[in-house]
């Protein structure tokens, strides 16, 4: 078996800058899933709660210009450890046609939730699965609908205030797309070809992570994974960090990591944070 992908300072990273004052703690988040949706329940919360469709789907090459059926690989997921509100959850997803397994391992982690992914080709076959998304769901959250929650989303570009924070209604959008609609941001390295037809914007974000602030601006949500295929504001008030698998060989295995965020309204702590538990973000971006 090849097993291919790289563990970042995730177990330095996860347990460095132990919750703070303020923060949110392990003990205070559970999880639950079922069918493709992932809740994450905590109190601080607005809500209670927030939503993820997990995973929305399995990505093939060549997508930025083709009909998205064409590019969607069928999946079927199931949950391996009971149910109901955990702060562990075990999820395997099989692809359809291609030989394909994927083992996820979720976990309640200081400050929010730490995803494992385990990605292996049991066929004897080359598999084209370029890139997944997990699509995080923010009407709740954010207080705004579709049409206006653009102000409290943000990701990171070139500025050089506010630690590179850049919110999306700051940002200029195109409108021309096979789908009408959203904006992706493509990272560096990235081909513009493989990712979602929507609207593409000419602005390339300096890492990988994006979110949100909620509605009385108190607190932050935001996700990151360790290989970043693109940042994508979707069509039903979500934002997306879609990552990059970049198919599999026959008998390949490769890891994803993850996390989703959850804290008080600091920036500068967010950075730290997402710099320690992704050091080589730019380094892989680089290569890829």
């Amino acid at each position: 078996m090849i097993v291919s992908g790289w563990l970042p300072g995730l177990c330095i990273g996860w347990m460095a800058l132990a919750a703070g004052e303020g923060a949110f703690a392990a003990s205070e988040v559970r999880l639950d899933w079922k069918d493709n949706r992932l809740t994450v329940l905590s109190p601080r919360l607005p809500g209670g709660k927030v939503e993820i469709w997990y995973l929305e789907a399995f990505c093939r090459k060549g997508s930025t210009r083709r009909k998205w059926e064409e590019t969607v690989v069928p999946q079927q997921t199931v949950r391996l450890d009971g149910s109901g509100p955990t702060r562990h959850l075990r999820l395997k997803t099989t692809l359809e046609g291609g030989g394909v397994e994927v083992e996820h391992d979720l976990r309640a982690v200081p400050e929010g939730v730490r995803f494992d992914l385990r990605l292996t080709s049991t066929g004897n076959q080359a598999v084209d699965v370029e890139w997944a998304q997990p699509c995080l769901q923010l009407a709740a959250f954010s207080g705004r609908t579709q049409e206006t929650y653009l102000e409290k989303c943000f990701l990171f570009t070139d500025r050089a205030d506010n630690h590179g924070l850049t919110r999306l209604s700051e940002l200029p959008r195109n409108e021309e797309a096979l789908y009408r609609g959203g904006q992706v941001y493509v990272p560096a390295g990235i081909d513009r070809e493989d990712v979602n037809p929507r609207p593409l914007s000419d602005v390339v974000p300096i890492n990988g992570l994006t979110g949100c602030f909620s509605a009385d601006e108190k607190t932050v949500i935001a996700m990151a994974w360790d290989r970043t295929q693109e940042l994508f504001q979707g069509v039903i008030t979500c934002m997306h960090a879609d990552f990059h698998i970049g198919g599999l060989r026959p008998g390949e295995t490769k890891r994803r990591y993850g996390k989703l965020y959850l804290l008080d309204n600091d920036i500068p702590r967010l950075l730290r944070l997402y710099h320690q538990d992704f050091p080589h973000w730019k380094e892989d971006a680089a290569e890829r």
